[in-house]
């Protein structure tokens, strides 16, 4: 719920001993829960109510239409050669979202092939031999033109396209060329849920526009939408930092704060990373979508969230230690956050709550004290 703030607006007269309930000077404060300019309902008579309802069917069902038309009007223009000529794909790394990426880009044309470059020889054998991941995925086979491979010069032969599936910390030591061309690929996605085809969407990333629309052509499908951006700062800030929102959301829950806390949190976070990318040369846009919102939501109140997973349970009072070892997958906010005050600090951008993440996850704070500390900080105006 909102409010608004305004002077005081009642013009009240009270006669005898009675002392008026207001101050000359008092300030009136309206909480605000729905527009002003909504009719109330006892203003509505029943034939009013009905042409209305009418009225407001016709315009959503044009609407519709529209909507209908644009839509079959735009696939019809679509090109598909991307996929057409396109050969090989390899993915690199075996965990469970490169599993899920292969799977989802084997499925996209028969005799396509599939390499998956993995680490683990445990895993390549299992899905070479029986189309499952079993250490990720025991329970969903996978097409049969995955193939996984140990050997990178092996994989990367006269590959079409490369996906990087491996934690932001690894990327630098998987990629040999940085000069090579790449997409950055980013948005609320969960591997099991990619996995049983439900219906997801991401957003790919370059200043190559050609590119982007390349890769959007390569994955786009039934089930999972792909808009491009050139943002390719804004899609990787909001990306890596979403991470770190998460680690704090799970300590409010693990210390069982209640919803308005999470809420003021959340949303004080989203601001954060709103204004260290901003500065860092990313739009605002980019952040209210796919990659920044959309990837926030998802990853700090979905309980599959491996960042959100870490901050419950140091909420609760478990040391980072034992729950880094009891994990058999990589929670990215945890080696993401100090980076991410070392940028704020060469930005000159102030970020308390994912400050305070970075701190608690160094041992020099405690969760306590970090939500004394927060809630003691300036009132200050909203920006």
């Amino acid at each position: 719920m909102a409010a608004s703030v305004q002077p005081a607006c009642l013009d009240l007269h009270f006669s005898g001993k009675h002392p008026p309930l207001f101050k000359q000077t008092a300030v009136f404060v309206r909480c605000v829960s729905s527009p002003s300019n909504f009719p109330e309902p006892d203003s509505l008579t029943d034939s009013t109510d009905i042409n209305l309802s009418r009225d407001q069917r016709k315009v959503v069902r044009i609407a519709w239409e529209k909507l209908v038309r644009w839509s079959r009007s735009w696939r019809a223009k679509a090109k598909t050669d991307v996929l057409e000529r396109t050969r090989k794909v390899v993915v690199l790394g075996g965990g469970s979202f490169g599993t899920a990426m292969a799977a989802h880009v084997a499925k996209r044309k028969e005799g396509l092939e599939v390499n998956m470059l993995v680490r683990d020889s445990f895993v390549c054998k299992s899905i070479n031999e029986t189309h499952h991941n079993c250490k990720y995925f025991p329970e969903h086979k996978l097409p049969e033109n995955v193939i996984a491979t140990t050997d990178a010069k092996a994989a990367l032969l006269d590959a079409d396209y490369c996906l990087h599936a491996v934690p932001v910390q690894i990327i630098p030591t998987a990629l040999k060329n940085p000069r090579q061309p790449f997409v950055a690929l980013s948005g609320p996605s969960f591997a099991l849920e990619l996995m049983n085809n439900l219906p997801t969407a991401m957003v790919v990333a370059s200043k190559d526009k050609k590119l982007a629309n390349s890769v959007q052509q390569l994955l786009a499908s039934s089930y999972l939408r792909i808009n491009t951006s050139s943002d390719v700062t804004g899609v990787e800030i909001a990306g890596a930092l979403k991470n770190v929102l998460a680690i704090a959301a799970g300590i409010v829950d693990g210390m069982k704060l209640g919803n308005n806390s999470m809420a003021a949190l959340v949303s004080q976070g989203c601001s954060e990373i709103r204004w260290l990318a901003t500065k860092m040369g990313a739009k605002p846009t980019t952040i209210t979508g796919l990659s920044g919102t959309g990837d926030i939501m998802l990853t700090c109140f979905v309980n599959l969230s491996r960042n959100r997973t870490v901050g419950v349970r140091l909420g609760s009072g478990e040391s980072l230690d034992d729950i880094l070892s009891s994990m058999n997958q990589v929670a990215e906010g945890v080696a993401t956050a100090g980076a991410v005050i070392a940028l704020a600090q060469k930005y000159n951008v102030k970020l308390p709550v994912l400050t305070a993440v970075a701190k608690i996850i160094d041992n020099e704070l405690t969760p306590t004290k970090a939500v004394l500390e927060l809630m003691n900080l300036p009132q200050v105006e909203e920006v």
